[in-house]
């Protein structure tokens, strides 16, 4: 698969089947994908893999906590930007929409659309998730290479015929998982990715978002 291939096939899948990679199916993946890009070779990510129990202990973890509160754990990295400004708000909006179209889940059946953002929290079913997690005392240039590790992990995903979803959800869970993991006092997790091969059956996998026109992102100059 060449690489234009992989990032225009690319989607976030959000259901799977039941296999999951093997460890040394998964190694490979990782240690491919240290070819990242990474300013100053900082490589200031770090990942945490889980699967079998140790996934389901997660999702166990998560149910319980969001049970009680919805809304997650205060956090001062928010998913998104308090009073989200156009045309942004309304890309994330429309991706919303087409998701439950796709599903057939209608505006006012809002107990069908909270049931399945739910599964978010499960790794949308995937056998296996991802933690990414990131020293707080990296700067935002570090945030940036943390950012092409995921997207190289994504297209490396996409050669061996698997399918990834990030999911920045799992950041109202943060002091949570901090202290599950054992993660160290300035290592946070920065978000999930739900990882295996793709159930193409499901009609949530027919999504494909749409991207703004090039006019609308891009100035040439000069030529």
């Amino acid at each position: 698969m060449d690489v234009s291939t992989a990032v225009d096939q690319r989607i976030s899948t959000r259901a799977f089947l039941p296999d999951a990679p093997s460890a040394d199916e998964v190694k490979a993946w990782l240690t491919a994908a240290q070819r990242a890009p990474s300013g100053g070779n900082t490589q200031p990510w770090r990942v945490i893999v889980v699967t079998g129990e140790e996934k389901d202990k997660v999702v166990q973890l998560a149910q319980e906590k969001l049970a009680g509160n919805p809304r997650g754990e205060p956090t001062d990295r928010p998913i998104y930007p308090k009073d989200l400004w156009e045309p942004h708000e309304a890309r994330r909006r429309r991706v919303g929409e087409m998701m439950y179209e796709a599903l057939g889940i209608p505006r006012e059946d809002r107990a069908g659309r909270l049931a399945w953002f739910a599964n978010n929290y499960r790794f949308f079913g995937a056998p296996a998730g991802l933690f990414l997690v990131i020293d707080e005392r990296m700067g935002h240039g570090q945030w940036g290479h943390a950012g092409m590790y995921l997207q190289t992990l994504a297209l490396l995903a996409e050669e061996r015929g698997w399918g990834t979803c990030f999911q920045e959800c799992w950041g109202i869970l943060r002091p949570t998982l901090k202290e599950h993991f054992g993660l160290a006092p300035t290592e946070m997790i920065w978000c999930g990715v739900a990882f295996g091969k793709p159930d193409k059956t499901h009609p949530v996998n027919t999504l494909r978002a749409e991207r703004a026109p090039l006019e609308e992102i891009a100035e040439l100059r000069g030529f």
